[in-house]
């Protein structure tokens, strides 16, 4: 079964500097039928304009993926980690029992466009951590990349969950295929293009909450770039 959330109808929150849109309830946007799915707690599509960004701030128990679609991030933490996120990077931080961060346009001229995502982490109370890894474009074009999970295999980025973090970037009728274990939940989020996931049209900014499925084909109508969530 599989259960669409269209861009359109995501959350939106515009202030002078940014533009975000929330496919799961978020800050101010409340939508009780959609506050999650599965340990995915927060997917939100940024836009923030030159030399802003978002002051110092606080988070526990929570872990937290930076995927940048334009631009570059710099980030800095009261772990002592000063960075900038740029297209091709994974960030994950671990906010565990507490820790504060800022998060700001690296450019002065041009916007960062970013996807930033929440995950419950399967235990309360870890330590505060951080990670970056660069996965090169090209590996992942016309392919699939592993870029999170919770072993850290295959030189992705390890997270405190059970659950794969897959990208994938297709040109025109370019196919990948994602096999679930039984019992597994998946969700799809579009970053750019559209494709078709087992013959339903997902465009740029779309989702598709997938439950029972244990083959997942993704074919791309035009050039395309998607996430994909293996859930427990």
């Amino acid at each position: 079964m599989i259960k669409l959330r269209r861009s359109d109808d995501r959350g939106h929150t515009k202030l002078g500097w940014l533009d975000s849109r929330h496919t799961f309830s978020f800050g101010d946007y409340y939508d009780p039928q959609h506050v999650g799915f599965s340990s995915l707690r927060v997917i939100n599509e940024d836009r923030v304009d030159p030399a802003a960004g978002f002051p110092t701030h606080s988070h526990s128990d929570m872990e937290i993926i930076t995927y940048v679609l334009e631009g570059a991030l710099a980030h800095k933490d009261s772990t002592g980690t000063s960075s900038v996120i740029r297209i091709g990077d994974v960030q994950r931080m671990s906010a565990g029992t507490g820790i504060s961060h800022s998060e700001y346009n690296a450019s002065q001229t041009e916007p960062v466009h970013f996807l930033q995502i929440w995950i419950l982490p399967d235990q309360r109370g870890l330590l505060p951590g951080y990670e970056q890894k660069v996965f090169p474009l090209d590996r992942s074009r016309g392919n699939r990349t592993l870029i999170a999970s919770k072993d850290g295999r295959d030189g992705s980025v390890t997270v405190h969950q059970d659950v794969d973090v897959w990208t994938a970037r297709l040109s025109a009728g370019e196919t990948v295929v994602f096999n679930l274990r039984p019992g597994r939940h998946a969700w799809s989020q579009m970053a750019r293009g559209s494709v078709m996931l087992n013959g339903n049209v997902l465009r740029v900014g779309d989702g598709a909450a997938t439950n029972q499925e244990e083959i997942l084909e993704v074919r791309a109508v035009e050039a395309a770039e998607l996430l994909m969530f293996d859930l427990a």
